[in-house]
């Protein structure tokens, strides 16, 4: 079989393999519309047996079976390289969807799979598979499948935090209003975690939640900035512990930091405009450029060629 097309074919399967198990990860407003049908349906639904099977096959046996998994292989590594890689998982907005050992095991599955990929289609189809060549593509294959999930992660993080750093204006406006109207700091915290639907609601939601559960507002509040991981989220959890403390005005200091954030929101969006430029300049220069060039130019050298012209050169 020809290397190009024994290439081609390996290269799809894996891509295939990937796209399905991206795409049996269930989106928020898939898992939200589900539980608002399991909901609606509940009357109807006859037994729990029926309930169970009503789920989908990645929430009723993959996931229960990957966050197990994960748990074994928890026992398995110290803490410290768990605790960087849970912090990880809480900044990408997963916290208890994905165990750490779970992480590790996507981590060996993809060196396994990209390293394993490339040896087969050399070890198939070369006689020397083995070459110092072969040996280094295989090896930087393994260590892409290896850091795949990282970035991953890191890729979720960054779109997490921006989303939460976009929504933090109207949200502070909205605790200050409930503030003002005679609400209580939690009591207003709950309602914006009820009013939307989005990363920054949901780890309001979360802050709320531990509070119920007997963890001090304080804590809650630093835990969720140190999970959201951003400078506007840091300075506001600050100036409400601080404004607590001290026995400040809550509805004057969400006032003041929701000016605050409306004032950094414009100036970065300021910033992205300034920058469009200079990322525009990267494609014209390499792309727009030459084809203007060879559209204007092509004509008048074809005529010089045929001119006079070109028989001095000759």
């Amino acid at each position: 079989m020809n290397l190009t097309v024994l290439l081609l074919i390996i290269v799809v399967v894996v891509v295939f393999l990937v796209l399905a198990i991206i795409s049996q990860i269930p989106k928020r407003d898939e898992i939200i519309e589900q539980r608002l049908q399991n909901a609606t349906n509940l009357a109807d639904t006859g037994t729990l047996e029926e309930i169970e099977m009503a789920q989908p096959f990645m929430d009723r046996v993959i996931s229960p079976f990957l966050h197990r998994l994960g748990e074994s292989v928890n026992k398995l590594f110290p803490k410290d390289p768990l605790n960087i890689i849970q912090k990880k998982i809480d900044m990408a907005g997963l916290t208890g969807k994905f165990e750490p050992g779970t992480i590790i095991l996507m981590q060996g599955g993809g060196a396994l799979l990209f390293g394993g990929s490339f040896w087969a289609i050399f070890f198939f189809t070369s006689d020397k598979w083995a070459s110092l060549t072969n040996l280094i593509v295989i090896g930087g294959f393994c260590v892409f499948g290896f850091i795949y999930p990282r970035l991953w992660l890191t890729n979720l993080s960054k779109k997490r935090q921006k989303s939460i750093k976009l929504s933090m204006p109207d949200a502070l406006d909205l605790l200050t209003i409930c503030v003002e109207a005679g609400l209580g700091f939690d009591a207003a915290v709950a309602k914006v975690s009820e009013k939307w639907d989005n990363e920054l609601s949901q780890a309001f939601g979360r802050v709320i939640t531990e509070i119920q559960y007997g963890k001090a507002r304080k804590e809650a509040l630093r835990g969720m900035a140190d999970r959201v991981d951003i400078p506007e989220m840091t300075s506001f959890i600050a100036a409400v512990i601080q404004s607590e403390q001290l026995g400040v005005s809550m509805a004057k200091i969400l006032r003041i930091q929701s000016d605050q954030m409306r004032m950094r929101r414009r100036q970065h969006a300021e910033e992205e405009a300034h920058k469009t430029p200079i990322k525009m300049l990267i494609p014209m220069a390499l792309l727009i450029f030459p084809s203007v060039f060879i559209i204007i130019m092509a004509p008048a050298i074809f005529k010089l060629m045929n001119s006079a012209v070109s028989t001095m050169f000759k």
